[in-house]
C-alpha cells in the first residue's frame, strides 16, 4: 500500500485535516439527538454525564489512533491497520460494513436531514409531496433533494483533493463558529429565564419515560443500563472523527498532522457539544410534557420533532428560531456530507488495490482521486435515499462501528508484539493504561446494547457476519481473474 501513496497528491495540511474531522463530525445529530437521551436518564446532570463520557470515548480513541496513524500512514486508514493487525478478512469486514451501512447509510440519512430541514425554508420540500410512483416505490420531493445533494458533492470530490479540502475548510469553520455562536446566545441573551432553577432541582434525579409517558424512577444498575442505551445517540452524533486517517495518503506529513488532526479536532466538537448541552439545559426545563402548548412545558424531552436547538433559540428569536436553525443545519449537513463523501471511497480504493473489490474502484483519476469509487459510493448511498431502509441501517450502524473501535484500539497491543519494528513517531497516549479502558468501556457498552437493544445490535452484528463469505466468495474470484490474466499473456 505504501507503493500506492506516491499517486495521491499531498495538499492536506493541519488544519485541513482539523476541518476534515470536525466536519465530518457536526451534522444534524447534536441538534436533536438530546431528547431521546434526556427521555432514557430524566435528569440534566446525567444528560450531561453522556455527553462526557462520550467526549471522553471519542478523544482517547482519537489519540489512540494517532499510533497507528502515525506508523502506518497509508491510503485506507483503518482499513490497513485492521488488516496488519489481524488478517485481510478483518479490514475486509471492516471495509464491507464502511460500504454497505456506516459510510453510505450516513450519506443517505445526512441527505435526508438536508432536505426536510430544507423543507421549513421551501415547503414544496416534503415527504407528503410525491412526484413519482413506481409501484411500491414513491419519489417524494425530500428524496430528489436528498439525491440532488449526494449527486453534486459526488462530482465535486472527483475534482480533486485541493477542491475538497477548500470546501471542507469553508463549511467546518462556518459550523463551528456557528456553534460557538449558539453557545454564547444561551449564555448572555437568556438571564431571565428560571429553566437552570427548575434543572438543579432534580439535576441528579434519573428517570426514565415508559409507556404512555409516565416517569419511572431508577437507580444502580438500571441508571448504568440507560446510560449504556444513551449513548447510541450521542456516539452517533459524535461519530466519523477517523474519517481522516482514510486520507493519510493526501496529508502533507501525516505521521504528525494526522495524529494532531485528530486530538485537535475531537476535543474542539466534543467541548462544543458539552456547552451545547448545557446551553439546552439552561434555556430548557429537561423534563415536559407531550400535550405542552410551548417549547418550556414540551422541555428536552419531548421537543417538537426531537428539535431541541430548534426549541431553545425559539426562546430567544420566537417565530425565526425554526427559520435560523433550519439555514444552519442545511450547511452543518451540507459540509458533514461533503466530508463523508471525500473520505469514503478511500477505503474502497484500498480494498480494490488488494483484490477486494471491483479492479476500477482501485484506479486514480486525472484529478488525482479515485474517481470511481467515489461515483460507486453516491449511486448506493442514492439507492439507500431511494429504499428509505437508511434509517433503520443507522440504528444497527453503531454496533458494527463499537466493534470496529474496539477491534482498532486492540491492534494497537497486538502490533506492539507483531511488528515492534514499525517506526513510531507518535505512541497512544497513556498506553497501555488508557487504551486498556477504552476497550472495557466500548466493550461494557456493546454488552449493554446486547441485552437491552437486541433489536439494534444483533441485526448489525449480522451485517458484519454476512461479509465473511463474500470475502471468501471475492477471493476467488479475484483469483479467477488472475489465472485468466495469465493465461491470456
Amino acid at each position: 500500500m505504501q507503493a500506492e501513496n506516491h499517486l495521491f497528491q499531498k495538499r492536506v495540511n493541519l488544519f485541513d485535516g482539523f476541518s476534515i474531522v470536525a466536519g465530518a463530525m457536526i451534522g444534524s445529530g447534536i441538534f436533536i439527538v438530546s431528547a431521546d437521551i434526556a427521555r432514557n436518564v430524566g435528569s440534566p446532570g446525567w444528560l450531561m454525564v453522556v455527553w462526557l463520557i462520550t467526549g471522553i470515548i471519542t478523544v482517547i480513541g482519537a489519540l489512540s489512533y494517532g499510533e497507528l496513524a502515525s506508523m502506518m500512514p497509508h491510503v485506507g486508514g483503518q482499513y490497513v491497520y485492521l488488516k496488519e493487525a489481524y488478517h485481510p478478512l478483518v479490514g475486509f469486514l471492516f471495509g464491507w460494513t464502511t460500504f454497505l451501512v456506516i459510510q453510505c447509510g450516513s450519506i443517505a440519512a445526512v441527505a435526508v436531514a438536508f432536505a426536510k430541514f430544507s423543507g421549513v425554508l421551501f415547503p414544496w420540500i416534503s415527504e407528503k409531496n410525491i412526484l413519482l410512483e413506481l409501484g411500491p416505490l414513491k419519489v417524494n420531493s425530500t428524496m430528489v433533494i436528498a439525491i440532488a445533494m449526494i449527486t453534486f458533492l459526488t462530482w465535486l470530490n472527483t475534482r480533486g483533493i485541493v477542491t475538497g479540502k477548500t470546501v471542507a475548510n469553508i463549511f467546518s469553520s462556518t459550523k463551528v463558529i456557528a456553534l460557538f455562536g449558539f453557545i454564547v446566545i444561551g449564555f448572555f441573551a437568556t438571564k431571565n429565564l428560571n429553566s437552570l432553577e427548575i434543572n438543579r432541582e432534580v439535576f441528579w434525579k434519573a428517570a426514565q419515560v415508559g409507556k404512555d409517558f409516565q416517569v419511572i424512577p431508577i437507580v444502580g444498575f438500571a441508571l448504568i443500563a440507560a446510560i449504556g442505551t444513551a449513548l447510541v445517540g450521542s456516539l452517533f452524533a459524535a461519530d466519523a472523527w477517523y474519517n481522516v486517517t482514510y486520507l493519510s495518503a493526501e496529508v502533507i506529513n501525516p505521521k504528525r498532522n494526522v495524529p494532531l488532526s485528530l486530538f485537535f479536532g475531537t476535543l474542539t466538537v466534543s467541548a462544543i457539544y458539552l456547552l451545547t448541552n448545557f446551553v439546552y439545559i439552561k434555556i430548557l426545563p429537561l423534563s415536559g410534557s407531550p400535550d405542552g402548548a410551548d417549547v418550556l412545558s414540551r422541555g428536552i424531552q419531548f421537543a417538537t420533532d426531537d428539535r431541541v436547538a430548534t426549541s431553545a433559540m425559539s426562546v430567544v428569536f420566537g417565530d425565526y428560531a425554526a427559520i435560523i436553525m433550519a439555514i444552519f443545519i442545511m450547511i452543518s449537513t451540507f459540509g458533514c456530507n461533503h466530508g463523508l463523501i471525500m473520505a469514503g471511497p478511500r477505503v474502497y480504493y484500498a480494498m480494490a488495490k488488494d483484490g477486494l473489490f471491483f479492479r476500477k474502484v482501485g484506479e486514480i483519476n486525472k484529478n488525482n482521486v479515485p474517481g470511481f469509487a467515489i461515483i460507486v459510493q453516491g449511486v448506493w448511498s442514492v439507492l439507500l435515499c431511494l429504499s428509505g431502509t437508511y434509517g433503520n441501517l443507522l440504528d444497527y450502524v453503531i454496533f458494527a462501528v463499537l466493534i470496529f473501535f474496539t477491534l482498532t484500539i486492540l491492534a494497537i497491543f497486538v502490533l506492539r508484539v507483531k511488528r515492534p519494528d514499525i517506526p513510531r513517531p507518535y505512541k497512544a497516549f497513556g498506553y497501555p493504561v488508557i487504551p486498556a479502558i477504552y476497550i472495557l468501556t466500548t466493550v461494557f457498552i456493546m454488552v449493554i446494547l446486547l441485552i437491552y437493544k437486541p433489536d439494534y445490535t444483533f441485526p448489525g452484528l449480522g451485517i458484519v457476519i454476512m461479509g465473511i463469505p463474500v470475502y471468501y466468495i471475492w477471493k476467488k474470484y479475484n483469483k479467477g481473474q488472475e489465472k485468466n490474466k495469465e493465461s491470456l499473456l
